[in-house]
């Protein structure tokens, strides 16, 4: 297509290159490692995959994390934070969900336990809270390590 809608070809090319750009940058997301204060961890079973996934999500056009970790928790887990979040980790790694190249920012928060069900039923299947000997082997989207290091300390950058 040499000439779109009356744009030379030099504009074509700008064109093209702004929308690689646009459509081929790494997506933005939070995930939350959340314990109530009785010191169970909560977690959500995706409907897309079957198993259990630490809460979480990309964010929205003008939000930030902070407000990001508030809604994503609210929406898929019915919880509250309760208290101050903190930063546990940034993970990268292109291959971590088959959707996407995300750039996912771990938190750790203490939650309040669920007090709704998930607010999209078609994503999120149930929602649990589990004792440290009950949390599953492995979970979604490459998301066991990211427990790990957050239930460790272990502050990962990758």
């Amino acid at each position: 297509m040499k000439y779109w809608l009356g744009l030379g070809s030099g504009a074509w090319t700008i064109l093209k290159e702004a929308a690689r750009h646009v459509l081929r940058h790494p997506v933005v997301g939070v995930a939350v490692v959340a314990q109530t204060q009785a010191g169970r961890w909560l977690l959500i079973r995706r409907r897309d995959t079957g198993d259990w996934a630490l809460p979480g999500g990309t964010l929205e056009w003008g939000e930030t994390l902070l407000q990001a970790a508030h809604r994503e928790l609210r929406e898929e887990a019915g919880v509250e934070i309760e208290g101050p979040l903190e930063l546990s980790g940034v993970y990268s790694q292109p291959e971590r969900d088959y959707r996407f190249h995300g750039v996912t920012v771990l938190l750790k928060a203490r939650v309040t336990e669920p007090k709704q069900p998930p607010k999209n039923p078609l994503e999120i299947a149930e929602v649990r809270l589990f004792e440290s000997s009950e949390l599953p082997a492995t979970l979604s989207l490459s998301m066991t390590d990211m427990l790990a290091d957050a239930r460790a300390g272990r502050y990962a950058v990758e």
